[in-house]
């Protein structure tokens, strides 16, 4: 049991340890953030102020600032800006989300959709996404432009994708990862390449951080969407089953229905097609989760991703920086947080 907690805190520590390498950058980043959110409309500071006290890992903003400290990026506020914008798509995105699932909570704390209302929530992260393009065309890069742009748009199609299939326990698991890819790994991959892009690195290095932020992306939420069925775990600023409760069909639920007998099928399909689930239901899942061992295959699955992050990074000679995004994989899917 000490092993399993030291290595637990060892991976943990790899958030904190890229945390630490860009801690002035990313002062600064929260600095920027604040400024572009600054309005004279008293709802939109009331909102976003609120927002940015909910706090959150700031991990794609860590990203960029520690793949172009890797790239050698050392002077200059472009990374910073950058950090910034990535952050800031990430949470118009996040507010967007919470009014199509009514949401409740995010990060321990009620939503702006919940303490507001979903139109003002919509046209908040409206004005984000209208901030972020504002930073984007103040860089100047046609490259970076095109890439979060693009970015932009992906993750829009992916919450349409995955809108498409609510409710559908017998979903591909091809599906499942277009929809993950488009809605989490592309920010990721495009949080690490602009790191690269505005260090000016060659094609090999810029599509190396690319490969890595989008498996690391995928570990990432394979990892989020298992957390939501393990209740073995206690997760700080997470509510277990929240994804059942809204009707997310998520990896655990895919695995979980390949699996089961006939009739077994037929109860996870009325479960999931109820406009509201009850805590048995929960309950009931959640046993034949542990029934058939989902938990552990989920974690198989991410294992690949891992992987395929961490050979990307060959292409970098061994540096601090290199070893630290290294460990990143990991935390991502070991994380209690």
């Amino acid at each position: 049991m000490g092993i399993v907690v030291q290595l637990k805190n060892q991976i943990n520590d790899s958030y904190f340890q890229l945390k630490d390498s860009v801690e002035d950058k990313l002062v600064l980043t929260e600095e920027k953030i604040k400024s572009k959110l600054a309005s004279e409309v008293n709802l939109v500071e009331k909102m976003t102020d609120y927002h940015i006290k909910t706090g959150g890992k700031r991990l794609r903003a860590l990203l960029t600032l520690g793949t172009a400290r890797l790239c050698g990026y050392s002077k200059g506020s472009r990374d910073v800006n950058l950090a910034a914008c990535v952050e800031l798509i990430h949470s118009a995105t996040l507010m967007h989300d919470d009014v199509i699932d009514e949401g409740e909570v995010r990060r321990g704390k009620e939503t702006l959709n919940k303490i507001w209302d979903n139109q003002s929530s919509v046209l908040i992260g409206d004005y984000l996404l209208s901030r972020c393009f504002e930073m984007m065309v103040e860089d100047g890069n046609l490259e970076v432009l095109k890439l979060l742009s693009s970015t932009s748009s992906k993750i829009a199609q992916g919450e349409v994708l995955q809108l498409q299939h609510k409710g559908e326990v017998d979903m591909l698991e091809e599906t499942y990862l277009k929809i993950i890819s488009a809605k989490t790994a592309e920010l990721f991959a495009a949080a690490t390449k602009v790191g690269a892009i505005l260090s000016d690195v060659d094609n090999k290095e810029k599509d190396a951080l690319e490969f890595y932020g989008r498996n690391l992306g995928l570990t990432f939420q394979i990892a989020d969407d298992t957390l939501d069925y393990n209740s073995e775990l206690k997760l700080f600023g997470k509510t277990i089953g929240q994804d059942f409760f809204e009707g997310k069909i998520t990896l655990p639920i895919i695995l979980l229905f390949q699996k089961l007998q006939f009739v077994e099928k037929e109860k996870l399909n009325k479960i999931f097609n109820k406009k509201v689930r009850s805590k048995d239901d929960f309950d009931i899942t959640i046993s034949l989760i542990k029934k058939y061992k989902i938990i552990e295959e989920c974690y198989q699955k991410a294992q690949h991703y891992i992987n395929l992050a961490s050979n990307s990074l060959t292409v970098f000679k061994d540096s601090k920086e290199k070893e630290i995004l290294k460990n990143l994989t990991s935390f991502s899917l070991a994380r209690n947080f």
